[in-house]
């Protein structure tokens, strides 16, 4: 006696009651156009799609700028555009619009993963958090020391912030590619340990990089984050006002001298993110079964709102700016800032500059050694554990591949310095540092991933053997035996 698998519900022409996951809302176009191949989906919504689209840029930047046609760069990214609105205006070139207005959405997107992070994610369990914590303070502070031991009493030695940052986006990304096989777990501690980075990096870049404060502007932004934390506290879910008070709160940063980017990471670490009430949830089915009954547009809109209330706004908002800024708002910035000049000249006086080998060896050394050090003396003293199956061995690749420091160290170079020439000599050691570390780390992980597999099971031997024939479902054996 078998028991035939229950049918699931239909409607009438015999579409599923239940949609599945994969099922695109609304109608059907008159003409279907081919879906995007499963891979190429999978490929795009994985971090290592960014990370290639922003590659991709950083050569196009460098081919372009080292080209006959270098001068069309330049003056693209020194094109000015603004807005003007009776007497008040707002001007910049192309470039300081990238780096001030775009990615403030590249901060905000960051300061949504660590609010959801401290919320409800791996940053509320201290022996989780501690290891890759402490790690990236050590990734912090050795990499700046080694910077200054190159640079102290120099006109360079006020970029020691350049070499405190890990690129997320290259991180996970070139762990994607190059990894060892399953690497969830490394990318798991790799990712808290960046999250805290960025806290690190931003905090550093909002105090000892900004160009003087005005402070009726700093006033201003202070009562927009009051009025942020009261949104917050009344329990607003709706994106509308969080983003009209976010652009207001950017402008009156911009306006303050404090880089404005920092308006970005305020409004991500301030929207609500803990999950919604049950009896929110549960409201839902309701709405929508009303809106079966009767198709209008009221019931439309209330099934909508109700939908929205019962998904946090933090998780909403990170949904539809995620993909602008890995796609969009990264590579941009890799376009406009990572066209060096690399004639014979600039590379042989890169050669020989403190600057860009205080840069190169803060990121490749500094970061293996900090990460490693702070995080194998945590270990140590018994603070916290490595998820999963990671080892020393693995922890060692993760450190190495931290010490790719390109998109935020891109941007500090550009507050650090007024001197373009060295700008250009940061950059050039932040691109070969990178680079060394990226081919570093994938190269120790490779190696070690194959030797110590992380998805190797906990129990050894083979997986357990099925029951003896027949199988029956626990109802049918009852009535069997009965």
């Amino acid at each position: 006696m078998t028991s035939t698998p229950p049918v699931p519900p239909t409607q009438p022409g015999g579409r599923p009651l239940l949609p599945t996951l994969d099922q695109r809302p609304g109608p059907p176009l008159r003409f279907p156009v081919r879906p995007v191949a499963p891979a190429v989906r999978q490929f795009l919504a994985t971090e290592a799609g960014g990370a290639v689209l922003l590659l991709a840029a950083t050569v196009i930047a460098l081919v372009w700028a080292n080209s006959p046609w270098s001068a069309a760069y330049e003056d693209l990214w020194s094109t000015t555009a603004g807005m003007h609105v009776g007497d008040w205006s707002l001007d910049m070139d192309l470039h300081h619009w990238v780096n001030d207005a775009a990615m403030a959405i590249f901060f905000l997107v960051i300061g949504l993963e660590i609010n959801r992070e401290v919320t409800s994610g791996e940053l509320r369990n201290r022996r989780t958090v501690a290891v890759p914590a402490l790690g990236a303070l050590g990734g912090l502070l050795v990499p700046a020391l080694i910077y200054l031991a190159f640079n102290a009493g120099t006109d360079a030695q006020h970029g020691w912030g350049v070499v405190m940052s890990t690129d997320t986006a290259f991180l996970v990304g070139v762990l994607a590619l190059f990894g060892p096989r399953c690497p969830d777990r490394l990318r798991l501690f790799l990712l808290t340990l960046a999250v805290v980075d960025d806290i690190g990096a931003i905090t550093v870049m909002a105090v000892f990089y900004n160009d003087g404060v005005w402070l009726p502007g700093l006033g201003i932004a202070g009562v927009l984050v009051v009025a942020l934390l009261v949104m917050r506290w009344l329990g607003v879910w709706r994106l509308a006002p969080y983003v009209g008070v976010g652009v207001a709160l950017w402008l009156a940063v911009y306006s303050s001298g404090v880089h404005a980017t920092l308006a970005g990471v305020l409004v991500g670490l301030l929207i609500p993110s803990r999950r919604s009430r049950r009896d929110q949830v549960d409201d839902v089915p309701g709405y929508a079964q009303r809106l079966r009954e009767e198709t209008t547009a009221e019931r439309e809109h209330l099934t909508e709102l109700a939908a929205r209330a019962a998904v946090p706004a933090s998780d909403r908002l990170q949904r539809v700016l995620h993909p602008w800024s890995a796609y969009v708002v990264v590579p941009v910035f890799g376009l406009a800032n990572a066209g060096v000049q690399l004639d014979a000249e600039s590379l042989s006086a890169a050669m020989t500059s403190r600057l860009t080998i205080g840069v190169a060896v803060a990121l490749v050394v500094g970061n293996a050694v900090g990460i490693f050090g702070a995080s194998a003396l945590a270990l140590r003293l018994g603070l916290g554990d490595l998820p999963g199956r990671v080892r020393y061995s693995h922890l060692l690749g993760g450190a190495m591949l931290a010490g790719i420091g390109f998109t935020i160290s891109l941007f500090i170079a550009e507050l650090a310095f007024d001197d373009e020439a060295l700008v250009e000599q940061a950059k050039i050691g932040i691109l070969a540092g990178s680079l060394v570390a990226a081919v570093a780390g994938s190269v120790t992980l490779r190696i070690l991933g194959e030797r110590l597999p992380l998805c190797s099971p906990e129990s050894p031997g083979p997986p357990p053997g099925l029951p003896p024939r027949p199988w029956r479902a626990p109802e049918a054996a009852q009535d069997a035996d009965a």
